[in-house]
């Protein structure tokens, strides 16, 4: 009966083609695409009627390459022109990696949907100089004073934390570009997202996925989150019925955590939860230093429905256990 109602949303009422907005990467195409594949697949008639537009949009976060997000703006400069157009009515929906949504979404834009997650973890990227990661300690494969390239304070203060010995230098771009440069050997390893990695069909030589409590992953990290403008009812209910439910659950919880923590784009935070057997819901978090002297890690569980008040409740403590100064 549920897979009757999304059908049954009045969309003739909307002009044709619906415009979905992305950033313009080969990844953020990506998972646009996956998307669209999902809604067409479960309403069949959107797909026939040719109802999607796909509509790139260039980022500042994209152009500008050669400073630190921190120092630009931080992670919303992924959303920021995407935001736009979509309260401008040029677009209908907007496609994002839920790590780079803001915490608080702009006046008049929400986030309807969340997909199911691909694989959170993170993974190290031995340069072409370096032996293959072992998965039992993926650090050994990195020499004394090694030079590792990742434009993230979360992995930066988690590698310095764990080897202190590391030198980290700024990786920008997009999967292509960071894997170019590491090949070129402008830096002994990097690290990224292996979610996107496996969504661009790529596994590099030697490389290898760290346990996520060992490295906590960021925010959102795997999901894709689609955003509506918040007066479009028929939107909300045609991607209520294509949402994941265990998507949604962390997320919430993640995202609380992240809201609670409050902190600058400049903060290293990372927050994962995953979803137990009988309903439960398990979330570490994590704040630091850039620089790695100090991180505090801790995990607490509470039934899903109560993922908010996890989230909120966990970012408190760390906040207040944390040097005031990790947020100013």
């Amino acid at each position: 009966m549920a897979l009757a109602h999304p059908a049954a949303v009045p969309m003739h009422r909307r002009p044709l083609p619906l415009r979905v907005g992305t950033r313009a990467s080969p990844l953020a195409l990506w998972q646009t695409r996956d998307f669209l594949d999902r809604i067409t697949h479960f309403c069949p008639v959107l797909r026939d009627a040719k109802a999607f537009e796909e509509h790139a949009i260039q980022t500042s976060g994209d152009q500008i390459q050669d400073r630190k997000l921190a120092d630009i703006g931080g992670k919303g400069l992924f959303a920021k022109e995407i935001h736009e157009a979509l309260l401008d009515r040029r677009v209908d929906f907007a496609v994002h990696s839920l790590k780079d949504l803001e915490t608080e979404m702009p006046p008049g834009i929400v986030l309807a949907c969340t997909l199911k997650r691909e694989d959170a973890r993170d993974c190290l990227l031995p340069g072409p100089a370096l032996p293959p990661c072992d998965p039992a300690d993926p650090l050994a494969a990195l020499p004394v004073g090694a030079v590792v390239g990742t434009s993230s304070v979360r992995r930066q203060s988690q590698l310095l934390h764990l080897r202190p010995d590391l030198r980290v230098v700024m990786f920008r771009g997009n999967v292509q570009t960071r894997l170019r440069k590491l090949a070129e050997g402008e830096a002994a390893a990097t690290m990224l997202a292996l979610a996107g990695l496996r969504r661009m069909g790529l596994n590099p030589a030697g490389s290898v996925a760290i346990d996520p409590e060992v490295m906590v992953p960021a925010a959102g990290q795997g999901i894709v989150g689609v955003t509506v403008r918040a007066d479009n009812t028929e939107l909300h209910e045609l991607l209520a019925a294509i949402e994941d439910p265990e998507a949604r659950a962390v997320s919430l919880a993640e995202r609380a955590l992240l809201a609670a923590l409050d902190g600058s784009c400049r903060t290293p935070i990372g927050g994962h939860a995953r979803l137990l057997e009988g309903g439960r819901l398990r979330l570490t978090g994590l704040v630091a230093r850039a620089d790695g002297t100090f991180l505090m890690k801790r995990t607490e569980e509470a039934h899903a429905a109560d993922a908010v008040r996890l989230g909120v409740e966990l970012g408190q403590a760390l906040r207040r256990d944390s040097p005031a100064d990790l947020f100013a």
